[in-house]
Formats: C-alpha cells, sequence, structure tokens
C-alpha cells in the first residue's frame, strides 16, 4: 500500500513565513521525478518550529500541489496525545491518504505509554497510520512487541517507518509484525539493505534533491535487481552522507538552493550549514551531474 519513494518533503519558507511557491515547485519536481509519494511536515518538514495553523497549511498545500497524482502522508504526530490526534483529524478532513506518526519525544513514554498513545489516536480517525521509530531524535524506540501488539490491536495501523539504524530491527519486524505489516527504511543510506530483507521502500530525504536517482534505486531493489541497487546506491553514498553532515534538514536546503529551487531559509535552532558541509554538498551533486563542476 505504501511501497516505494516517499519524499520526506522540506517546508521552504522565505522572509519568515511558508514560501507557497516554492513548495508548488518542489512538489512539481517530486511527481516529475516519479516519486510515490510526499510526507509534509515531518523531521524534514521543521515540524518542531511550525505553528499549529501552518503546520495544516503545509498539509493542505501539499494535497493541492500534488492534486492526487501522488499519495500525501501527512507528519501529524506530537508529544502530546491529544494535539496528535486533533492533527490527525484535521489532516483528514484535507484529504491525506495516510498519518506518520513519531514517537513523542522529550518525555520518553514507557512501552504501555507507547501503545496506549497509538491506540487512542488509531481509535479517533479511520486514516491509515505509519508508526514513526527514530530513538536518535525522540530518545525511545518502538518495541518490537509493541509494534507486534499495535499491529494486531489496530487494523489501521499499517506499518512503520524504521529509523533506528539497525538491519537486525526488520528482521525482527518482519517475523513479529507479519507480511502485511509494511517496513519503510528511514535512512537513504540503509534503503537497500533493508530492502533485502522485507521493507518496501524509504521515506527519504535524498529524493528533495534527486528524485529520479532515488526511485530508480528503489525500484531496482523492489524488482530483485540488487546488483544495480548496490550500484545505485554506492554512486548515491557522496550524498546521503553529505545530507547529514549537520542536522537535517539544514543540508538539504542547502542543496536545493545550491540547485535554485529555493531559498536557504530555515527557523531557529537550525542555521545554515558551515562552508565546509556546503562544499561537500556541491562535490556529491557535481559527482551525480546535478550541477556543474
Amino acid at each position: 500500500m505504501y511501497s516505494g519513494t516517499y519524499t520526506a518533503i522540506v517546508t521552504p519558507f522565505r522572509d519568515g513565513r511558508i514560501d507557497e511557491p516554492a513548495l508548488e515547485r518542489l512538489v512539481e519536481n517530486q511527481v516529475a521525478g516519479g516519486v510515490d509519494g510526499l510526507v509534509p511536515v515531518g523531521t524534514t518538514g521543521e515540524s518542531p518550529t511550525v505553528d499549529f495553523d501552518e503546520h495544516l497549511r503545509i498539509i493542505e498545500l501539499t494535497v493541492r500541489f500534488a492534486r492526487g497524482r501522488v499519495k500525501v502522508i501527512g507528519g501529524t504526530g506530537a508529544n502530546s496525545t491529544r494535539e496528535a490526534i486533533e492533527l490527525t483529524q484535521r489532516a483528514a478532513e484535507l484529504g491525506v491518504d495516510a498519518s506518520l506518526q513519531v514517537v513523542p519525544y522529550y518525555n520518553r513514554p514507557t512501552q504501555e505509554g507507547l501503545f496506549q498513545h497509538y491506540s487512542a489516536i488509531a481509535a479517533a480517525t479511520k486514516l491509515p497510520m505509519l508508526l514513526y521509530s527514530v530513538p536518535g531524535r525522540s530518545g525511545v524506540e518502538i518495541g518490537v512487541e509493541t509494534a507486534r501488539r499495535l499491529a494486531q490491536a489496530c487494523p489501521t495501523i499499517v506499518g512503520i517507518k524504521e529509523a533506528g539504524g539497525s538491519a537486525d530491527r526488520v528482521t525482527q519486524l518482519r517475523a513479529a509484525c507479519g507480511p502485511d505489516f509494511q517496513i519503510i527504511s528511514g535512512d537513504d543510506v540503509l534503503t537497500v539493505p533493508f530492502m533485502a530483507l522485507g521493507a518496501v521502500g524509504v521515506i527519504s530525504v535524498a529524493s528533495n534533491v534527486v528524485p529520479g536517482e532515488v526511485v530508480r534505486l528503489v525500484r531496482a531493489a523492489a524488482s530483485g535487481d540488487f546488483a544495480l541497487a548496490r550500484d545505485l546506491h554506492y554512486r548515491l553514498v557522496p550524498l546521503f552522507r553529505a545530507l547529514f553532515l549537520e542536522s537535517n534538514p539544514a543540508p538539504c536546503k542547502a542543496a536545493l538552493a545550491l540547485l535554485g529551487v529555493m531559498d536557504e531559509e530555515l527557523r531557529l535552532p537550525l542555521v545554515p550549514v558551515t562552508a565546509t558541509t556546503r562544499e561537500a554538498l556541491r562535490t556529491a551533486l557535481t559527482g551525480l551531474g546535478v550541477i556543474g563542476s
């Protein structure tokens, strides 16, 4: 249902406001690149720095600009269950295809707390839900047993974005949650090994910058052509690494600015990348033939 390449789309800003024309250009670039879907207002969309109304506006615009050509999975997670429910209900009204629910950050819930948090969201909306386990950001990982309980108890919980950095987690999740529970890589650099073990795609940062290249990689892996997927992986590794030399999405916005897609503007506490990172991005993009030397 949610296999393929989904872009964790950045939120363009200009003069402190959402840059709506730049967001439309970015969506058009993604559709032209062949992605299967878009994920607005996730980590890459700077969700912690937008207010409630802006959050919903970004989702509304993404759905409008996509015009049904690709799926839209709204990032509607929060560290307050009540807020996550309200965001998800409003996003459903705006026409998203599913929601992405990050582990509540900072308050470090127990596994039982996670189970009850996700169960409450699932009970409040019929929208399909992808869990999002990212312990490096949230401080807590969704346990394999918790994922199994949720998959069995909540029919609308259809999969997980796995960003814990462990291929063994894919093996464990597949065994515990069954073949219909979709595992999606949350790390570009781990897409090929995760798909070799049963993941169905990626929610990608790099596809903001080179959507067509990431689509080729994912399609090769999905078709079982891991020789081609491996070659494409090594071709893209310099960009994958450069995009995470500093806190995401600062390098991604710098790369998009180098391509002339949008301004580099971020919201504090994020700041523009250093000259060293910018040069690494330029080198990676030059190596891919995206910009001239």
